[in-house]
Parts: C-alpha cells; structure tokens; sequence
C-alpha cells in the first residue's frame, strides 16, 4: 500500500539546501567546477587554487604570462562565471 505523505525526492534535496542555506556555497562549487570548461584547458593546467571568499574570487596562477593576459580579461571573465552561475555571485577576481 502507497503512503499519501510522498515526496519529490527534488523537492526534499530543495528543501534540505534552503533550510541549511547551502545555495550560495552550491553556486560556488558550481562556479569554480565550470573554471576549465570556461577558460579551457591550458588555463586550467596553469591554475594551481581556486577559491571564493565573500563574493571575490582568488585565482593562483604558476605563470605570469597566463596572469597577465586573465587580468586583461578579468572583467569579461567575471560576467561569465555570474552568467554561468545564473546570479551575481563574483564581484572581484584576484589574480595572484
């Protein structure tokens, strides 16, 4: 016999991230996970930390010449990532 109290198991993962305010740091995962699809891989090779830290994100990178040419980019960089993200979640890069 069926139980009339059923569920979405989407609606209670919903839930769960809502009541836990897991949502930002969701986005944020999902920010620095689509780095190398956004930048590509030579990028990627050279990118040695990601992290976000109240809305700024630091980018360690192994070489200069990379560095260079991503913060000639970083604002066209910045609206991707947010584009991405579906929401204004990076207001800064810092590149290092």
């Amino acid at each position: 016999m069926r139980k009339s109290n059923t569920e979405k198991l989407s609606d209670l993962i919903r839930g769960y991230v809502e009541d836990n305010k897991l949502g930002g740091k969701l986005t944020e995962v999902d920010i620095i996970s689509s780095w190398e699809g956004l930048l590509g891989k030579t990028v990627a090779f050279y990118t040695q930390e990601l992290r976000i830290s109240n809305g700024t994100l630091f980018v360690k990178i192994s070489s200069p010449v990379v560095r260079h040419e991503l913060m000639m980019m970083k604002e066209d960089i910045r609206k991707k990532l947010n584009e991405k993200a579906g929401q204004e979640t990076i207001r800064q890069i810092v590149f290092r």
